[in-house]
């Protein structure tokens, strides 16, 4: 296991726990390339000996801002394929068999809220925030989160977030069951390791078995659903809402939708 995947993706080890760092500050936007190498650093820790947990983290003050539909330069902004490029390799996160704790001392947006969903845990710091903002781009979630999203908080909470993008506070999130532990923000880190650790120091071929049998066939759920949220994407993308979402939200401003 090397300690470094690409540019922006970082791994340590501390005892049985792989601790992977996301380093593309300050809003650790998703890319095809960057969430390849994401997943193989997961990959590599998942199958690296003496590895039994894994915590995800980021630096910056954003956990992670998603995609960035405003760059012209990004396989995800410029077209659907990207889009899809992208979901093969959130399908590959979901396929880790070691425990994930996720350290949120941010908002995890759009995008970066499905990363945080690959976690079975969330530690957060009370600046936290927990966003389904698709609506507000004129878009359709993706990242398997109309699957994901529900399996944690529930139908009516996933659907409250998705139908008004609203932002979630650490401390609600907390109540709902989308974090685990609140933290003050300099304890994070430390929380989340915590965690991890009280996971590793258990016998790693049960805490494999029983996660398994827990998620199930979360990774092919998530692969089918993918594929009918990037259909929706699609048709939703050629709209004009759509151009006006991803100005209004670039311009920090309420979106003049027209429903066309």
């Amino acid at each position: 296991m090397k300690d470094a995947y690409g540019d922006h993706v970082k791994v340590a080890l501390d005892g049985h726990v792989a601790v992977v760092t996301l380093d593309r500050p300050p809003h650790n936007f998703v890319s095809v390339e960057f969430m390849a190498d994401l997943a193989d650093a997961m990959e590599a820790a998942d199958c690296a000996n003496g590895v039994r947990a894994i915590v995800l983290q980021s630096e910056g003050r954003t956990f992670s801002g998603g995609a960035d539909f405003s760059s012209p330069t990004d396989k995800v902004a410029s077209g659907m394929g990207g889009v899809g490029d992208l979901y093969t390799q959130a399908v590959r996160l979901f396929s880790i068999e070691k425990p994930i704790v996720a350290a949120v001392q941010g908002s995890a947006v759009g995008a970066g809220l499905g990363l945080a969903l690959v976690a079975d845990f969330r530690v957060a710091s009370p600046e936290a925030r927990f966003v389904a903002n698709f609506v507000k781009l004129a878009f359709h979630p993706g990242f398997g989160l109309t699957h994901t999203l529900p399996r944690v908080v529930g139908q009516q909470r996933a659907s409250l977030m998705f139908l008004t993008g609203r932002r979630i506070k650490a401390e609600e999130a907390l109540g709902w069951g989308l974090v685990d532990e609140l933290v003050p923000a300099e304890d994070l880190r430390g929380a989340a390791l915590a965690l991890a650790k009280e996971i590793a120091e258990n016998a790693p071929l049960a805490v494999v078995s029983t996660r398994k049998t827990l998620r199930a066939q979360l990774a092919a759920d998530v692969k089918a659903q993918t594929a009918i949220e990037h259909e929706a994407q699609s048709i939703l993308r050629a709209t004009e809402d759509f151009q006006e979402g991803v100005r209004s939200v670039a311009e920090r401003r309420a979106g003049n939708f027209q429903g066309r």
